[in-house]
């Protein structure tokens, strides 16, 4: 994210003049023009392998969380204030540094933390709302850092036989076998005050680096001290990975099945094809039953009059999906297959619209993510196009020109 984020704010910058954002006011008159230029350039670049990537172990692309943060820096002006200040003080260190070689360099520095700033005040106010105790940015950043260190851990762990000899350093003796903390942490087990100071230590010896523990800055320091403290913050951020998490991995289709599912697609559409009705979808005639035309039983006495149909706006509305139905059904598609090419024109409801028209409401081959969890089936057209903010006709006349594109290139 740091990296996109980044590149497009270089281009962004760029566009709009830094020479501006020295001028008196400019905090004012340049934030909202970056982030339009921002915007669009993070867009632009939506189909690169970076921006796809995955950004959180929540289903988020480093492209959303990107927006997100870009969207959040609207909302708060003093970083972008602050930015501008931190551009201003080089301008009278170095003069026009942006013209200079080099330049980019120390733009992107200045714009990383800018957004190091704004996306630990994200997350510490996230996580007061998510456990109710204060949190301040500073200490978020601390968590970051355990957390990156608890995942380190547990990637040196897991391949403890290339790295016996630093797995051997973190857990304080030599390393013959497998080690049980391996199994352990595999399972869910909580990582250790000891084993991230060893870790840290072990930085310098293994990498050339020293770790976060054993700089010279004084941010860390409390901490290098206390191990009680970092026990208690990784229980925190356990608490929170737990209440946060989505929790819905089992539910998930492996997604190397990809190509299995567009084959038995194609195997299907191909079989259905001649028996397929042309045309637009029809609507029989609505058919009185007997039990419809039976007269209603009069009241007894001392009844009250009979009761009224409920009016049309009174009647309960239909099953709303979640708001981010498309996008988790966008990231469970089968990326880069041709079919999906074919249909890349087309919104996601109207993708779902022509599996349901295809292959009907439920399938094997559908990725768990596209499925209503109330019913455990695709959507109905009415939920689609309620989805994709369309009429029904509309929606229908969208899942016909797609299916006979899909037909068309498949021929």
């Amino acid at each position: 994210m740091r990296k996109l984020l980044g590149q497009c704010s270089l281009h962004a910058l760029v566009r709009c003049d830094c020479a501006r954002l020295v001028q008196p006011g400019a905090e004012y008159d340049t934030m909202g023009e970056y982030l339009d230029l921002c915007g669009d350039a993070l867009r632009a670049c939506a189909g690169s392998a970076r921006a796809q990537a995955a950004g959180n172990s929540y289903g988020d692309t480093v492209l959303e969380l990107a927006l997100s943060l870009l969207y959040e820096l609207q909302a708060r002006p003093g970083d972008w204030a602050g930015f501008c200040a931190a551009i201003s003080g080089e301008y009278r260190r170095l003069g026009p540094f942006w013209l200079g070689a080099g330049a980019d360099g120390l733009l992107r520095k200045k714009i990383n933390d800018m957004y190091a700033l704004l996306r630990d005040k994200v997350d510490s106010d996230n996580y007061q709302v998510a456990c109710g105790r204060p949190c301040s940015p500073n200490r978020m950043y601390a968590f970051r850092m355990l957390d990156t260190a608890r995942g380190e851990i547990a990637r040196l762990l897991d391949g403890w036989r290339e790295h016996r000899e630093q797995v051997g350093a973190i857990l304080g003796r030599a390393v013959e076998a497998e080690p049980i903390e391996a199994r352990q942490l595999r399972q869910g087990g909580a990582c250790r005050a000891e084993w991230v100071l060893r870790w840290s230590e072990s930085l310098e010896r293994f990498n050339g680096n020293p770790g976060p523990l054993h700089t010279r800055s004084k941010r860390f320091a409390s901490l290098k001290t206390s191990p009680a403290k970092i026990d208690a913050m990784l229980r925190e951020i356990a608490e929170y990975e737990h209440i946060s998490a989505n929790r819905d991995q089992d539910w998930r289709l492996d997604a190397d099945q990809a190509a299995g599912w567009l084959d038995d697609y194609w195997r299907v559409l191909a079989e259905s094809h001649e028996l397929a009705t042309p045309g637009p979808d029809q609507i029989l005639q609505a058919l009185e039953d007997e039990l419809d035309q039976v007269e209603p039983e009069p009241p007894e006495d001392g009844a009250g009059p009979p009761e009224r149909d409920e009016p049309i706006g009174t009647l309960p509305a239909p099953v709303f999906l979640s708001p981010r139905f498309v996008d988790v059904a966008l990231n469970a598609r089968g990326a880069g297959a041709w079919a999906e090419r074919a249909l890349a024109r087309d919104s996601m409801p109207v993708r779902l619209a022509v599996y349901l028209k295809l292959l009907g409401p439920f399938d094997d081959s559908y990725p768990s993510e596209w499925l209503d969890p109330a019913t455990g089936e695709l959507p109905t057209m009415h939920q689609l196009a309620l989805l994709a903010r369309i009429s029904l006709p509309t929606l229908r006349k969208r899942r016909d020109a797609a299916i006979e594109r899909l037909v068309s290139a498949r021929r």
